[in-house]
C-alpha cells in the first residue's frame, strides 16, 4: 500500500516507517520544509493537502503532536500540546473529505492518558475518559479523528502506553539516574505503568493497515502492566544497577509542576481489544522488552 505518515520523523514515526517499508509498503512522511523527495510531502496546517495527492494514499497514519515530556507545562506549552494534535487532525480529515478517492484506513494516535488516574482498577477500552488536562486533550483529539468515519473511511484509534525503545522515548530518560547509581521508583511507587515495546506499536499499526476487520479504539499496551516500583526494580536489574533511591512526590511537583501528576498517578490498562483482534504481542513481558531495548 501507499502510506502517508504525519509525525514521521518522531520516535514512533521513524520506527513505523522502517516497519512498513520492511513489510513492502511505500511510505511518505509529511514535512513542513519544501521537499522534492518522493518520500516526503510538504504540508503545514492550517492548509489542506490537495485532493489529487490525498487520493494516492491507501492508508494514513496520524502521529503528529508536540511532546508532553520535553518542557514544563506552561500555559503556552499546554496550548502547543493541544493544538498540535487537534488542529493537525482537523485539517487532515478535511483533506480526506475533499479527496476523490478516500484512503482505505485512517489510523490516529492517542494515549492511555485518555482515562485519567484510575488507581488499581483494570481499565479496558470501554472505560470513560478522565477529567484532567491530558484526558481532555485525548478526548478532543479522538473526537476529531472519528470524523473520518463520517467520510466513509475505516478508522482506528490507538491509545499508546509508555513506549519503550532504543532510539528515544521515555526509556532514555528513565535510565539516566540508574546509570548514575541513583535510580529508584517515583512517589509511592504504587501507581501503575502501562508500557509497550516500540515493536508492538509498529507491529499493531501494520496489522491494522493490513486487516480490514480492525476498526475502533484499541489500547496498545503490553498485557502485563506493572506498578512503578516493580517497573523500576526490573529496570535496575536489567541495567545491573540498584533501585533504592525513590524520588519524593513533593520534589517532583516542585520540579515539573502539573506534569508531575502524570508520573505520580497512572492507569492499569488492559489491551482487551488488541488481544482479541488476532495480533500477537512480540514483547508481552517487561524483562523481554528491556533485554531487547537495552
Amino acid at each position: 500500500m501507499n502510506v502517508l505518515i504525519t509525525g514521521g520523523r518522531g520516535f514512533v514515526g521513524s520506527a513505523l516507517s522502517r516497519e512498513l517499508r520492511e513489510a513492502g509498503h511505500d511510505v511518505v512522511i509529511t514535512t513542513r520544509q519544501e521537499s522534492d523527495s518522493p518520500d516526503e510531502l510538504t504540508w503545514s496546517p492550517p492548509s489542506l493537502i490537495a485532493p489529487k495527492k490525498i487520493s494516492t494514499f491507501n492508508a494514513i497514519v496520524n502521529l503528529a503532536g508536540d511532546s508532553i515530556y520535553s518542557d514544563r507545562w506552561t500555559k503556552d506549552k499546554k496550548e502547543r500540546i493541544r493544538s498540535s494534535r487537534i488542529n493537525t487532525t482537523h485539517y487532515l480529515i478535511e483533506s480526506i473529505k475533499n479527496a476523490d478517492v478516500k484512503p482505505k484506513v485512517f489510523i490516529n494516535a492517542s494515549a492511555v492518558g485518555y482515562y485519567g488516574p484510575h488507581g488499581d482498577e483494570e481499565v479496558t477500552e470501554d472505560a470513560s475518559p478522565g477529567n484532567d488536562f491530558l484526558a481532555s486533550v485525548c478526548k478532543a483529539w479522538e473526537e476529531e479523528a472519528r470524523k473520518a468515519e463520517g467520510a466513509g473511511v475505516r478508522t482506528v484509534i490507538t491509545r499508546f502506553g509508555v513506549v519503550l525503545g532504543t532510539d528515544g522515548g521515555a526509556l532514555q530518560k528513565m535510565i539516566t539516574p540508574f546509570k548514575a547509581f541513583v535510580g529508584g521508583y517515583i512517589g509511592s511507587g504504587k501507581q501503575w505503568m502501562s508500557w509497550v515495546h516500540i515493536d508492538d506499536i509498529t507491529g499493531f499499526i501494520n496489522y491494522a493497515i493490513e486487516h480490514d476487520e480492525i476498526s475502533g479504539v484499541f489500547n496498545v499496551t503490553a498485557p502485563n502492566p506493572l506498578t512503578n516500583k516493580d517497573f523500576s526494580s526490573k529496570l535496575g536489574s536489567a541495567l545491573g544497577r540498584p533501585s533504592m533511591f525513590p524520588v519524593p512526590g513533593f520534589a517532583l511537583r516542585a520540579t515539573l509542576g502539573e506534569f508531575s501528576e502524570v508520573l505520580l498517578t497512572g492507569q492499569r490498562v488492559i489491551p482487551e481489544r488488541v488481544l482479541t483482534s488476532g495480533y500477537k504481542f512480540k514483547y508481552p513481558l517487561l524483562e523481554e522488552a528491556l533485554k531487547s531495548t537495552l
